[in-house]
C-alpha cells in the first residue's frame, strides 16, 4: 500500500476510524479485535479513536482501551503504527448529545490517561477534537504545545475546525500542526476550503466519515450514480471508488474510513491501489 505523511510519520493511504467498534450498534469484542487485527495484517498503519468513543453512561475511554488491547495482542511490530486519539469531546450521561470540554486541563488530563489505555509511552498523535465555544480556542490549542514539549504527545492535530482556526493552530503550535481531521464525504464537501489549506501548507487532512457514516457507506453507491458507474467499469465497491476520488484530491489526503467486520476495512484498503482517469474523477466530482 502507498505511504502518505502525518508529521514526519510515513502512514499507509487508507487508515482505520474505531468509531463503529465503540458506539451504538458496536460489534462483539472479539469481532471488533479480529477487525483490527486484520487492517494491521493487510498494511493499516494508523487507527484513529478518541476518549470519547463509548456508548453513553458506560466506561469512559472504551475505544482506546480496545485499540490498546488490539495492539497487545496483535503479532507485528507495534513501533511502525500511529495511534491517534484525542480530547476535547465527551459522552457523560446515558442519552446524552455529545459535550466539549475546552479547558487546557482537561485536554492535558485526557492526554495522559490515552497514554495509558492505549499503552504507549507518548500518543503518537493526538487532537483537540472539537472547539469549545466556551473556551478560547488559542487557550485549548496551547495545552497541546504544552503537551509536545512535555513529551506526552508526539504530534498534534484539531478536529472539525475552519481554515482560520487552522492558521492560528499552526501559529500557536509553532509550525508543528501535524494534522486536521473534518468531515468529508460525496455527500459533504464543506470542508473543501479545509482540505486545500492543508494542502498548500503540507498538513495531513484526514476526512472522517469518508464514506459518508455509520449507516451511509451501504448506500453511496444508491445515492451518487457516478461512483456507481465508475466502480462497475473496474469492476469494484463504490466504497472505493469513494476513497480513491478522496485520494486523488491531494497528497495530503489520509481517509479514515470505519469499519466493525474485516470484510468492510479489507475492501476499503484497495481503494490506495486504484488509480481512476481524469474523465473518471471528473464525472464523480
Amino acid at each position: 500500500m502507498q505511504t502518505r505523511k502525518i508529521g514526519d510519520f510515513a502512514s499507509s493511504a487508507i487508515g482505520l476510524g474505531e468509531m463503529p467498534m465503540s458506539i451504538e450498534g458496536r460489534p462483539d469484542r472479539e469481532q471488533a479485535i479480529r477487525t483490527i487485527h486484520a487492517a494491521l495484517d493487510a498494511g493499516v498503519r494508523h487507527i484513529d479513536t478518541a476518549y470519547a468513543y463509548r456508548i453513553a453512561g458506560e466506561s469512559e475511554a472504551h475505544g482506546e482501551l480496545l485499540l490498546g488491547e488490539a495492539l497487545r495482542t496483535w503479532g507485528g511490530d507495534r513501533g511502525t503504527v500511529l495511534l491517534a486519539t484525542k480530547a476535547g469531546h465527551l459522552r457523560n450521561t446515558p442519552g446524552s448529545v455529545w459535550q466539549q470540554d475546552g479547558r487546557p486541563e482537561h485536554i492535558k488530563a485526557v492526554a495522559k490517561a490515552s497514554a495509558k489505555n492505549l499503552g504507549v509511552e507518548a500518543v503518537g498523535l493526538f487532537y483537540y477534537h472539537r472547539p469549545d465555544p466556551a473556551v478560547p480556542f488559542a487557550d485549548s490549542v496551547g495545552a497541546l504545545a504544552e503537551l509536545l514539549d512535555e513529551g506526552v504527545i508526539v504530534r498534534a492535530g484539531v478536529s472539525n475546525v475552519n481554515p482560520a482556526q487552522i492558521r492560528q493552530a499552526q501559529e500557536s503550535l509553532g509550525g508543528r500542526l501535524a494534522a486536521v481531521q473534518n468531515q468529508f464525504s460525496p455527500a459533504f464537501r464543506s470542508s473543501e476550503p479545509e482540505l486545500e489549506l492543508c494542502t498548500r501548507l503540507g498538513i495531513a487532512f484526514l476526512p472522517w466519515s469518508p464514506l459518508g457514516g455509520i449507516g451511509g457507506a451501504k448506500a453511496v453507491g444508491a445515492k451518487f450514480a457516478a461512483f456507481h458507474d465508475v466502480a462497475a467499469a473496474h469492476g469494484v465497491s463504490a466504497q472505493q471508488v469513494v476513497l480513491a476520488w478522496e485520494l486523488a484530491k491531494s497528497a495530503r489526503v489520509i481517509p479514515i474510513p470505519g469499519a466493525s467486520r474485516p470484510e468492510s476495512i479489507l475492501d476499503s484498503i484497495k481503494a490506495a491501489d486504484l488509480v481512476l482517469t481524469p474523465e473518471e474523477l471528473s464525472a464523480v466530482d
